[in-house]
């Protein structure tokens, strides 16, 4: 089912199990979260719900013609769950483009064009809509008269990373479904026990997800994760240890990795922040990359306190100059002297 695979959610199935149970379905949904954070599968999960005949048969009916309570969540064995496993559900439609962006075209044809037709052997007709941020302020406008008007037994669902990208008429107008982080343990225990992830991986995974699933399941997957993960730490053990030259070495091998730069960052956030905690604390369950535990202790006793926040600092500068598209080489090579310059004399 799908709320297995859906973690963290509770309030988002509540809220589509309570509209199935109470006959209060809204005709324009919004579920807004970052990419990997599980939006097909409650998009999904809702619409094998809607479309179940268990909650659409004779039995929802009583005696006098009134609906009676019906569970709200999908059996999983009737023809339309089995559909809607299959992707062959001929009432739920998946919003498909070619282009960088979903324009009035796509829009027209495949929403617009279509929702007259009733459906074919449900109650409902539903639209997904993935990657909806790409949808064009033309394509909404296009959109924004259907979402006003729809048939009775029309719903859309539009999947986003930002709603931002949304007119403000469109969102007055559908239902706003925020996903919300997961906790680590959680995650940690999907990798481990659905992916087969060694603990230690899947800890350093699920930190590093920030709450997002998908994100997770790829960082534990990814040999360049784990590459990049391999060469963070051993660059700051070369820094630690070596003379300048290492700098200019560091920024070129970096500059190989920018398509991970988010993760890069990340990386050497953690790695500092387990240094911290540690020389707090002294306890090893309490740092993440408990694999390099005798490198951080010993880095423990190199960095002040006021050395690690300066670093911390350093860090944060580096990938906010990055994001506002400052050189890259002179961004890191500040960077990487303002971690050397800590370890020098000690």
């Amino acid at each position: 089912m799908e709320s297995e695979r859906i973690l963290g959610q509770n309030h988002i199935l509540r809220h589509f199990e309570n509209a199935i149970r109470m006959g209060k379905i809204s005709h324009a949904y919004i579920i807004n979260g970052e990419e990997g954070s599980g939006k097909m599968n409650l998009a999904i999960h809702f619409a094998k719900a809607l479309q179940c005949e268990r909650n659409n048969s004779n039995k929802a009916i009583n005696e006098d013609g009134e609906r009676i309570t019906v569970p709200g969540t999908a059996c999983g064995q009737c023809k339309s769950c089995k559909q809607t496993d299959s992707k062959n559900q001929p009432d739920i439609k998946y919003i498909t483009y070619e282009k960088s962006g979903i324009g009035v075209d796509e829009i027209r044809e495949q929403i617009n064009d279509d929702i007259d037709i009733k459906p074919y052997s449900s109650p409902y007709k539903i639209y997904i809509v993935p990657e909806s941020e790409k949808v064009t302020v033309q394509a909404q406008n296009a959109l924004l008269k259907t979402i006003e008007e729809p048939p009775e037994y029309a719903i859309i669902i539009l999947l986003t990373t930002n709603a931002d990208t949304f007119l403000q008429t469109i969102l007055s107008r559908c239902v706003m479904l925020n996903i919300r982080p997961v906790k680590e343990d959680i995650i940690k225990n999907q990798l481990t026990s659905q992916y087969g992830v060694g603990d230690y991986e899947a800890r350093v995974a699920a930190t590093f997800s920030n709450g997002n699933p998908g994100k997770a399941i790829k960082l534990a997957t990814s040999e360049e994760f784990k590459e990049l993960k391999q060469y963070v730490v051993g660059m700051f053990m070369s820094l630690e240890k070596g003379g300048m030259d290492i700098i200019g070495e560091a920024i070129k091998k970096t500059g190989t990795f920018k398509k991970q730069i988010d993760e890069y960052f990340s990386l050497m956030r953690i790695w500092f922040r387990d240094i911290l905690v540690y020389k707090a604390t002294k306890e090893e369950d309490q740092i993440i990359f408990q694999d390099e535990y005798m490198t951080i202790e010993k880095m423990s006793q190199t960095y002040s306190f006021d050395d690690i926040n300066d670093i911390l600092k350093a860090i944060d500068l580096a990938e906010s100059r990055i994001k506002s598209n400052v050189n890259f080489d002179s961004t890191i090579e500040i960077l990487l002297l303002s971690i050397k310059e800590k370890t020098s004399g000690k």
